[in-house]
């Protein structure tokens, strides 16, 4: 048990049961990061509509890229800064410590999508790419309020971002779609097992992600 920045009781448990650990798993295997290299991935080889006429080798050059500034730079930063002792955990637990790592997150999905748009990647990305800047610049003001649900955020955009392509003919997995859906009331529930979250940060987070990327894909058009 613990007082936060904010004056905000935080309850820590250690985990003592197979939820416990199931729990963490699932939070670490679908981490917000690791959620863009799973989107990206379905993008490139799951989905036949999007890069339609990119080779493999132009597939690989785009998922290296993407990996690169959108995904390893973002866990760079945070291993950085729990071995410069500015945070002391890699999970982010408290709001002060995820000031540093949202501007950061900031800067390198900016800079992702700026480049995405000069190459003229196929539309889906950009606008899934721009949400990800704004995601991260909306959540660092939200996080003077209140330490909105990451995991949330990201499962939000992604939801959205299917329901996008499917009501415009740029999706016809049913499966994939399903599973989404799903894996982030999955993921929400891990999160509130593990007290690291309040119902109100989960539903935030979700909704929050979810209406900036319809507006990203909007902006878009």
């Amino acid at each position: 048990m613990e007082i936060t920045n904010k004056g905000r009781l935080h309850i820590t448990t250690s985990p003592n049961s197979l939820l416990d650990y199931l729990s963490i798993i699932i939070s670490y295997v679908f981490h917000p990061i690791i959620l863009i290299a799973y989107t990206v991935g379905y993008l490139l080889y799951l989905n036949p509509m999007v890069f339609v006429g990119f080779d493999e080798d132009g597939k690989i050059l785009v998922l290296l890229r993407i990996l690169g500034t959108s995904v390893l730079m973002p866990l760079i930063t945070v291993v950085l800064l729990k071995a410069l002792g500015f945070v002391s955990t890699v999970r982010l637990e408290t709001q002060k410590e995820r000031i540093i790592p949202y501007v950061a997150c900031i800067t390198f999905f900016f800079w992702s999508y700026y480049v995405s748009k000069k190459l003229n990647d196929p539309f889906e990305l950009r606008a899934f790419l721009l949400s990800l800047f704004l995601i991260a610049t909306v959540s660092l003001i939200v996080n003077n309020y209140f330490k909105i649900s990451m995991h949330a955020l990201g499962f939000g955009g992604i939801n959205a971002l299917f329901v996008l392509m499917l009501f415009n003919d740029r999706m016809n997995d049913g499966f994939i779609f399903t599973i989404s859906f799903l894996l982030a009331g999955l993921v929400s529930m891990a999160r509130l097992k593990r007290n690291n979250h309040h119902p109100i940060e989960i539903y935030a987070g979700y909704f929050l992600g979810a209406l900036v990327q319809v507006f990203s894909w909007w902006f878009l058009l």
